[in-house]
């Protein structure tokens, strides 16, 4: 049998044994750099996310208080919403200047991806119950993770004013945010986008006998966007040699294209037109909040960040992005970041780097890797100590080589749990 040649054989044996044992001792190095090599590489075990997924449900009343959009609108969305897959609770607010919002909770273990389209069916069913003003505004859904990555403060020293500020940022700052890796929607504080405001005299439209409604209906059918077809488009005449588009006046942006609105035309054929009931005027959509910041006029900016996406990778990209944006903005604009809620993380990582047993204990695993490499040697004076001198050197590479990527494991392990 194979192994009666090997008893029969003892020299033999011996010598075969001592050739596996050093080709083991050889390959030891080989094996431990492989594995430091694979480490980065090999998935790390998260945490599982702590705060619940949200998904909000936004939409516009215009012009209705708080009673009217609870009756109109929140209360029919709540109720097609209500027992949808995997909430746990749902709450809502409806505003004097005609906002509603739910927010849906769901079980943590939910994904949040699904839960948004499960929503979203449940919003289309109870889309036939719901004014026409709020569907023509569009009701917005969005995903969210509890909290603002960090917010930001933009001001000037007097050189612009809040609705320049807020425009500004939705035009050129907003869009930009929400185009970082991570970042679920940048929000702007004491927001007043730009908008075309009527005022009216009650005296004045009950001498002519009109309403605002009559105003409102006026303008729904005066101020549109006109497909107006083309000129010469076959089939045509003959002798029709060209085919022109025809470009018609659509949606007004004037303030005095908005004062000539017609309201009423009279018996006698005299026209009864805005400016002779009151005036337009381009101002704010919405004067209902203020916001300051170190003593100036200011909005205010907030990032969210995406579910699953690291806190701490969102905080950094973005702030890149604002300081990109800032170099850009009109003399005196200025953006300070006012409040920063990954701090802590950052802080809690470095100080459990630096109490880790594994950062006191290095020196002590370079020991017990050098004797699993066989680099450790005793030495005699007077020996000739340049074999040891080259495996020591060799010994040291490799040492530096596994410092760099220990370093680089915690960096690594700790940076991806902070990751919210």
């Amino acid at each position: 049998m194979f192994v009666d040649f090997f008893i029969a054989r003892p020299v033999f044996a011996t010598v075969c044994a001592l050739f596996i044992i050093l080709a083991g001792a050889i390959s030891i190095p080989f094996i431990i750099l492989a594995g430091a090599i694979s480490i980065p590489t090999l998935p790390i075990a998260e945490l599982p996310d702590l705060a619940p997924p949200q998904v909000v449900v936004s939409s516009g009343y215009i012009g209705a208080n708080a009673q009217t959009v609870e009756s109109a609108v929140t209360i029919p969305l709540e109720q097609a919403i209500n027992g949808v897959q995997g909430m746990k609770y749902i709450s809502s607010t409806s505003g004097n200047d005609g906002t509603s919002q739910i927010t849906v909770v769901f079980d943590v273990t939910r994904n949040v991806d699904l839960a948004a389209v499960d929503v979203q069916n449940r919003v289309n069913q109870a889309l036939g119950r719901l004014p026409n003003e709020v569907k023509n505004t569009g009701i917005i859904i969005t995903k969210q993770i509890g909290g603002f990555v960090f917010g930001a403060g933009v001001y000037s020293e007097g050189q612009y004013d809040s609705l320049f500020l807020s425009n500004y940022m939705d035009v050129y700052v907003k869009d930009a945010l929400k185009r970082v890796k991570g970042v679920g929607d940048a929000i702007i504080f004491g927001e007043r986008k730009y908008a075309m405001r009527l005022w009216l005299d009650p005296a004045k439209l009950a001498q002519r006998g009109l309403t605002a409604t009559n105003v409102l209906s006026a303008l729904q059918e005066q101020n549109v966007q006109v497909a107006a077809g083309q000129i010469g488009e076959p089939p045509s005449q003959e002798g029709q040699s060209y085919q022109i588009s025809v470009r018609a006046v659509g949606r007004l942006s004037e303030a005095s294209q908005f004062d000539n609105i017609i309201l009423k035309t009279g018996t006698d054929g005299t026209l009864v037109r805005l400016k002779d009931v009151g005036h337009a005027e381009l101002g704010a959509e919405n004067y209902g909040t203020v916001l300051r910041f170190n003593g100036h006029d200011a909005v205010g900016l907030a990032v969210t960040q995406l579910p699953g996406a690291n806190a701490l990778d969102v905080d950094k990209a973005a702030k890149e992005e604002l300081l990109r944006l800032s170099k850009n903005f009109p003399p005196g604009l200025k953006a300070a970041v006012a409040f920063d809620t990954t701090t802590v993380i950052g802080e809690s990582i470095r100080t459990r780097r630096a109490n880790h047993p594994a950062a006191s204990h290095r020196s002590g695993h370079h020991r017990h890797l050098r004797v699993l490499a066989g680099l450790e040697e005793h030495v005699h004076p007077g020996d000739d100590h340049s074999g040891f001198a080259d495996r020591n050197f060799r010994f040291r590479e490799i040492t530096g080589f596994l410092d760099q990527y220990s370093d680089a494991v915690w960096d690594h392990i700790g940076y991806r749990a902070g990751g919210g």
